[in-house]
């Protein structure tokens, strides 16, 4: 079938016609010499909506992480994290073997940390234990489907970092899917980190980069780790170029994709085999549990893609599904048809 409707990411995205056309008239410099004066204004955009002193160019969310967690601590230091978060799970283990850094999980189960696990999990200095340097924390959280985390919730866990003499570094990649989604400004739901990474890619749809933001103390590190790290850019404008676009255009359609997973998820909830928390379905994520069906994910992703469905495994039990810029109302209530008919068949 060559007609997928592809809602495995919304990584897939591609660039609009007016970020394309940026690239081809944005002014461009050296970006390692800080010449280019694309990226310059990218950066201040990136530091301004979030409320923050100064920014950074990357090449990747993953770097941004790491980069982040460089500048705020030294090898050795540990660093506490959900170990559902995406920094723990899907970013090769950087933390530790390139950074040195000490993991130290805390469970949070749907991405929400008790503040209780959090103060028992933060120990007094000791010489055997190392040094609690970073709480990291993610907003909206991928591998609870998408879930935002209440400001509230957000406050109080900075705020027992920062007593403790911790900074916070937020993983917000989705960090404007949260801020439409609760109807409050990013900046103040990123108020109380002390840095955060957001993605150009996914939702706002550009090919790719992301942002650091922080103080400029903080950049000025995040910068010479970035550096070290291979991430030195020429003329970075052409990426610089599609993120003032997606800044500019694309922030408040998210509501959009929101709507439509919410369609998608109220479509397949009743399918028999399949399951849907409709409590987690917040943003632009469908968690499928196809417990009920006892097929395995391999086996179920293949059965829907030969019904013309694209869906991102998350085995044991899950199929995520993620609506983006490239889908509307029609194409949600054709795929829920095309599942509906893969279930139905077999083999």
């Amino acid at each position: 079938m060559t007609d997928l409707i592809n809602l495995r990411s919304d990584t897939q995205t591609l660039p609009t016609d007016e970020m394309l056309a940026a690239i081809s008239s944005a002014p461009l410099g050296d970006d390692t010499y800080d010449e280019d004066p694309t990226v310059q204004k990218l950066e201040a955009m990136a530091a301004s909506i979030l409320g923050k002193e100064a920014a950074l160019l990357v090449i990747s969310g993953h770097m941004g992480n790491l980069a982040s967690l460089m500048a705020h601590a030294t090898p050795g230091d540990e660093i506490i994290l959900d170990p559902e978060s995406h920094i723990f799970y899907y970013e090769a283990g950087s933390m530790a073997n390139i950074a040195g850094l000490m993991p130290m999980p805390v469970r949070a189960p749907g991405g929400m940390m008790d503040p209780a696990e959090l103060k028992a999990a933060i120990r007094s200095k000791n010489l055997h234990y190392p040094a609690p340097r970073v709480l990291c924390l993610e907003n909206t959280h991928n591998r609870s489907g998408g879930r935002v985390m209440p400001l509230g919730l957000h406050d109080e866990l900075c705020s027992i970092a920062h007593e403790r003499g911790m900074s916070v570094h937020l993983d917000g990649a989705r960090i404007f899917n949260a801020a439409v989604q609760q109807a409050i400004p990013a900046a103040d739901l990123v108020a109380n980190a002390d840095s955060i990474m957001f993605c150009l890619s996914k939702g706002l749809s550009c090919p790719l980069g992301s942002m650091i933001v922080g103080s400029k103390e903080f950049i000025h590190r995040a910068d010479s780790c970035r550096k070290r790290l291979g991430g030195g850019m020429r003329q970075a404008g052409v990426i610089a170029a599609c993120g003032i676009v997606a800044l500019e255009t694309m922030i408040d359609r998210l509501a959009d994709d929101h709507k439509n997973a919410r369609l998608l998820a109220e479509g397949l909830q009743d399918v028999p085999g399949l399951k849907i928390d409709m409590s987690t379905v917040e943003t632009n994520m469908v968690y499928v549990d196809h417990t009920a069906s006892g097929l395995s994910t391999g086996e179920m992703l293949a059965r829907w893609r030969r019904a013309g469905v694209l869906g991102g495994g998350r085995p044991p039990h899950h199929v995520r599904l993620v609506t983006n810029r490239h889908h509307n109302a029609d194409t949600v209530v054709d795929a829920v048809k095309r599942i509906k008919h893969a279930m139905e068949v077999s083999g």
